[in-house]
């Protein structure tokens, strides 16, 4: 630190200076026979670095060596000695005093001999009591001298810059320079700071720093409360959904529902919760586990099967079990295997309550958009393009709804069926032209045969049949099954003169070979044994009770005693 007592770097003095001359240190010490308002107790301030003046009234930033070159002053009355301004000490009692209130490892301030603070540790700790121990002297800084009068000593601070007492500590109030939380701390606090000439903290905590801790005690309270009252409102709501949902009785309607009507359509493979949540959805049942538990209760319940269901708004979930159980309201198509189109068509129309033909129409203009495969429709000579394509199965059919809407679920099931199959392939190991001819042959199977256990013994009467070189038929078919399609009907008693007559490409008693395309849906059963026939040299077969039995045979002379069985059997 640079010691301007010593003229090192030192100004001029002014002879005007308040500390100079008989306004200085030296002029106000002559006042000293006047007396002490403390009692002539030597007054000294232990916190306080202790420095020595040169003759210009400036300390040289040192501390005062006892009995070393220090400077005399006059003795007033026995009450000082000759180091009256800051070196008596204390009596025993007191000096324990002040040891006792001293803030132990308080970091104290050192003076320059401009009177501001040089970053340098003062020697002796603050009492912290001492409404002037913390604040520096600010020597030569135009303020009036109030050390040169014994009854001014300790020196008062004029009226209009003494400070407020620091109030009584009565809790712990850390500013954000002390850890206080950013959150918590009052943007007036800046302000304050801004304000002080000097910084001192304990100057702003007197001149207002109560209101404002209790206006940043009250924000934080209050943050707190709301805080901590949403937590409370969060964890019971959702310990409330918690309990509700395990233990809880499941929202449910009462009574069988409203005067007004929705369609519900229920995938294929739907299970509980699904279903429970298409009906929540429509509005028919008020919550999915109501549901669930309503169908687990029921014996009957696991059987809902996929299709559509015409119910009630708003039904109680056992309601809308017993309803979806019972064949009223099912508004579904039920395609079985071996139906023709037309007998569809029939049935779409009258779900939907169309007018007869209705669908028959539609398909027959719109069949290109319903999704055939690529390969079907692949002749002329057919019929009805969706024909073997309306794959067999329940459907979703209610009022409201369009025909193609339909038609196009049955189409793209069926082609996802038949994809499964190498069709392509299947065709040429079995002498087909392709994979619709696949399809034909398992039509004829489905609609010729009885029983499962004759579709492959069908199948290998199809195909021994079309090869044009075998002896018992030269390459023709002649099925009843697909003259009656080519004219409409269903009949086991056809004359030979009718079936001689018609030249239609789908009578395969005057065509050779198979008809244009498929005669019906055949069903998955009849496809896999039109894929894998049997080998025995079936070449014909005959419904010998009229019904359900059906008998083969490898030769002509068989065929012929097979037919007078029949004869016998139906009384011909």
């Amino acid at each position: 630190m640079t010691e301007y007592g010593r003229g090192q770097g030192s100004e001029p003095w002014h002879p005007e200076d308040p500390l100079y001359g008989d306004g200085g240190w030296e002029g106000q010490q002559a006042h000293a026979g006047q007396q002490s308002p403390y009692g002539g107790q030597p007054q000294h301030y232990p916190q306080q670095p202790q420095q020595q003046y040169d003759n210009g009234g400036w300390g040289d930033g040192q501390q005062v060596a006892y009995g070393q070159g220090q400077q005399q002053y006059p003795q007033h009355d026995g009450q000082y000695d000759q180091h009256q301004q800051y070196n008596h000490q204390y009596d025993q009692q007191q000096q324990q005093q002040y040891d006792q209130q001293a803030y132990q490892g308080q970091p104290q301030q050192s003076y320059d001999n401009n009177g501001w603070a040089n970053g340098a540790q003062a020697q002796y700790p603050v009492d912290p009591s001492d409404p002037y121990g913390q604040q520096a002297a600010a020597y030569g800084a135009g303020q009036a001298d109030y050390y040169g009068a014994p009854d001014a000593y300790p020196p008062p601070e004029p009226p209009s810059r003494r400070r407020a007492e620091p109030e009584p500590q009565t809790d712990w109030d850390p500013g954000p320079d002390q850890g206080e939380h950013a959150f918590f701390a009052s943007g007036d606090d800046a302000e304050d700071e801004s304000d002080d000439p000097q910084g001192g903290r304990g100057d702003r905590r007197g001149r207002g720093g109560k209101g404002a801790k209790k206006r940043r005690s009250g924000c934080a309270c209050l943050v707190v409360v709301l805080v901590f009252g949403g937590g409370i409102a969060g964890v019971g709501y959702f310990g409330y959904q918690f309990y509700q949902n395990r233990f809880g009785t499941a929202p449910d309607y009462a009574g069988e529902g409203t005067g007004q009507t929705v369609t519900v359509q229920v995938p294929k493979g739907a299970g509980g919760y699904a279903i429970g949540r298409l009906l929540k959805d429509a509005g028919v049942v008020k919550s999915v586990d109501a549901f669930v538990s309503a169908q687990q209760q029921n014996s009957k319940g696991n059987t809902i099967q996929a299709g559509a269901y015409l119910l009630k708004k708003e039904m109680s979930a056992e309601s809308a079990v017993a309803m979806m159980l019972d064949p009223k309201s099912q508004n579904n198509v039920l395609v079985s295997p071996g139906l023709r189109n037309l007998a569809v068509y029939k049935r779409i129309d009258e779900k939907l309550d169309l007018s007869s033909g209705t669908t028959k129409k539609v398909a027959k203009e719109k069949y290109k958009s319903l999704g055939l495969p690529s390969w079907a429709n692949d002749n002329s000579k057919i019929k009805d393009p969706l024909e073997g394509f309306l794959l067999p199965g329940t459907y979703p059919a209610a009022k409201g709804m369009k025909p193609e809407t339909v038609l196009k679920a049955m189409v793209t099931q069926a082609a996802q069926q038949y994809g499964q199959y190498d069709l392509e392939a299947k065709a040429k190991a079995l002498k087909l032209d392709g994979p619709l001819q696949v399809i034909t042959v398992a039509s004829l199977v489905q609609a010729e045969g009885k029983t499962e256990d004759d579709y492959r013994k069908m199948a290998e009467v199809v195909y021994n049949r079309l090869d044009l070189a075998n002896p018992q038929t030269y390459g023709a078919l002649q099925f009843d099954s697909t003259f009656n399609y080519a004219v409409g009907q269903s009949n086991i008693r056809i004359s030979e003169s009718e079936i001689k007559s018609n030249k239609d490409p789908y009578n395969t008693y005057t065509n050779k070979g198979l008809p244009p395309g498929p005669i019906d849906n055949p069903g998955p059963v009849a496809l896999k044994a039109a894929l894998n026939p049997t080998d025995d040299g079936w070449y014909y077969f005959v419904a010998t009770d009229g019904v359900n039995k059906t008998e083969f045979a490898k030769t002509h002379d068989e065929f012929l005693r097979l037919k007078d069985k029949f004869n016998e059997s139906t009384g011909n």
